[in-house]
């Protein structure tokens, strides 16, 4: 299908208080499983005064992703995490990549599977989440970690 320049829709130009912003959110885990971060994404960034924007959260790890997931029911989160252990075994016999541990290939595989980076709009200097949703870093890994997050805000 071939559009005229003449109808084609011409953006506008970007505002001049259009600012951004950037921080590194430190999440501690305890192992598998998954751990709401909404509050430390809505506390930073309530600190920034942005009006309309774009979050943007991406997980500096291979091991361990992000999802925005129901915030309700824990049950959401115990089957959700089920399922990926169904899904990706911990079997040395399985992988090639075993000098870490049974659960690293299988943490990369998961990892593979899901997201390390959301985009969030953010609207009235709010992040734009549903009622029920909340954003979740995703631990594969067994052991406890220390994962880095980076936030990059854009807006005005």
């Amino acid at each position: 299908m071939w559009i005229s320049r003449a109808i084609w829709p011409r953006a506008l130009p970007l505002s001049s208080g259009l600012q951004q912003f950037s921080h590194r959110l430190r999440v501690d885990t305890n192992g598998k499983g998954l751990y709401e971060i909404t509050r430390p994404l809505a506390g930073w960034l309530s600190e920034c005064a942005i009006d309309t924007g774009l979050l943007t959260v991406f997980v500096q790890h291979t091991s361990a992703s992000l999802t925005i997931q129901e915030n309700a029911d824990p049950d959401v989160q115990h089957d959700l995490n089920a399922f990926f252990n169904r899904l990706v075994a911990e079997d040395n016999r399985l992988y090639r990549h075993t000098c870490e541990g049974p659960d690293d290939m299988p943490a990369h595989i998961r990892a593979a599977l899901t997201l390390t980076q959301l985009s969030i709009p953010v609207e009235g200097g709010r992040l734009a989440l549903g009622t029920w949703q909340g954003v979740y870093l995703f631990e594969h890994r067994t052991a406890a970690h220390r994962r880095s997050v980076v936030l990059h805000l854009l807006g005005t």
